[in-house]
């Protein structure tokens, strides 16, 4: 290293120091961020360090001072803009791990509810109760329903409505009393 490149880098990493609060403020601006701003000055540091081994003279200290604290700048914001794509937000973990399973309250009223339609149920005829379990459970068509319980298709229709209408009528006494 010769004598002239040795000054070069002592003039910089003086100039460095002298400017370091305006560099800080600057960076700290630039990246929105204290901690980021104390990342781009030890990159800096570090960078302005090793400079003596650059094959080019620098002309204008502060100049590149700043163009080094910019670039630095820049490459953290990029890297944290990478990082902040791959992590979650706080809203996506919740929703991830939020329980989806009803709450006791819902519980309790969804298994007090399924009582009262069983109770419902058995309150009807044998065979309305048959159809419309055989409609709404087992999913069968008012024809398939005619054959199983060997009537008409227009008897099914009958008992249908039958059933749910008795259901609907249980059911809003129930709500009345509350």
């Amino acid at each position: 290293m010769s004598i002239q490149s040795a000054e070069n880098s002592e003039d910089l990493m003086s100039v460095y120091f002298q400017q370091l609060k305006y560099i800080r403020d600057m960076l700290k601006k630039r990246t929105n961020s204290h901690e980021l701003a104390e990342d781009a000055i030890q990159e800096i540091w570090v960078r302005l360090s090793n400079i003596e081994s650059r094959p080019y003279e620098v002309r204008d200290n502060r100049a590149f001072i700043l163009r080094v604290a910019n670039n630095i700048a820049i490459d953290l914001l990029r890297r944290e803009q990478r990082h902040t794509k791959a992590c979650l937000s706080d809203e996506e973990i919740l929703v991830t791990v939020a329980d989806t399973a009803p709450s006791p309250e819902k519980h309790a009223i969804d298994r007090d509810q399924l009582r009262q339609l069983v109770y419902a149920l058995l309150q009807l005829p044998p065979k309305p109760r048959s159809a419309l379990l055989m409609a709404r459970c087992d999913l069968l068509t008012h024809y398939e329903i005619a054959r199983r319980l060997d009537v008409s298709e227009r008897m099914v229709t009958r008992y249908l409505t039958q059933a749910l209408r008795h259901c609907r009528d249980h059911f809003r006494q129930i709500n009345s009393a509350l």
